[in-house]
């Protein structure tokens, strides 16, 4: 292959590579405010900038960006476009059934969004497995599920949207889309909208009760003008690498296990 994206590759290229694999990766992000430093695309270039590094060192296919989320809640800002959750699913459901079609029968649903994708992602692969497609391997992971050194490298700093771990990402991947000259220096503080059951910290320890108290885009408007969440002014490239890459080690630890995984069913029959 000369590249991990199926979109730079031709048709013969792809039917070369499911002679030995069968895995692809769906990158699956949004387009949203991030306030007034982050771009739009954070989420998708989050994704983007995993996938392919990701899939450089295990040698599988990527499947273009879905650069459309779940995100009515920021749609009090211009620029966001969002999918209702019901067509979110079907989209995936969709790109998922033709790539069956090609041959692909492993599918890792990669989510940028930092959690908000990750409903309507398990009702779409919960959905594709039990009643639609019972031979394929399907899994969803998230930079929440990927990070193992958020405390180490951001330190005591809160991380919620267009938070200082995110926004060091793109610093670092993406050079030059981070407006610096306007990153966040004030923390919304979130218990005066949720009281304590909001974790303040999407990387910090799960301690306490939660519940998920949803808002709506008239709501965030209200309680964050801005569109930032958190403090970022501490963001930088250099955070953004060590960010990066411990997230890109795990996730291809996991790519070379799922790559040769097989379901319980086909295990113990």
């Amino acid at each position: 292959m000369k590249s991990v994206w199926i979109q730079e590759n031709t048709w013969q290229d792809v039917a070369d590579y499911l002679k030995h694999d069968d895995t692809v990766i769906l990158p699956i992000g949004s387009t949203e405010q991030h306030g007034p430093a982050g771009p739009l695309g954070v989420d998708t270039y989050a994704a983007i900038g995993l996938c392919e590094d990701a899939a450089k060192k295990t040698g599988v296919m990527v499947a273009p960006p879905l650069w459309f989320g779940d995100s009515p809640h920021h749609l009090g800002f211009p620029g966001t476009i969002s999918l209702r959750s019901e067509t979110l699913i079907l989209v995936i459901k969709d790109i998922v059934h033709t790539l069956y079609q090609n041959g692909f029968r492993k599918f890792i649903l990669l989510n940028g969004h930092k959690g908000t994708n990750l409903a309507p992602m398990t009702v779409a692969a919960r959905g594709l497995l039990e009643y639609e497609l019972k031979d394929i391997r399907i899994a969803i992971s998230d930079p929440l599920y990927l990070c193992t050194n958020a405390q180490e490298i951001k330190g005591n700093v809160a991380e919620h949207h267009a938070g200082v771990l995110e926004i060091s990402h793109v610093m670092y991947k993406f050079p030059g889309l981070v407006k610096e000259d306007k990153q966040n220096h004030n923390a919304v503080d979130l218990s005066n909208e949720f009281d304590h059951y909001i974790k303040p910290d999407l990387f910090g320890p799960a301690s306490g009760v939660f519940a998920d108290v949803l808002w709506s885009s008239r709501d965030q408007k209200a309680f964050a003008p801005t569109g930032s969440f958190s403090d970022s002014s501490n963001a930088s490239a250099e955070m953004g690498k060590a960010y990066h890459e411990n997230m890109v080690q795990n996730f291809a630890e996991f790519i070379e296990w799922f790559k040769t995984s097989v379901s319980p069913e086909e295990k113990y029959k």
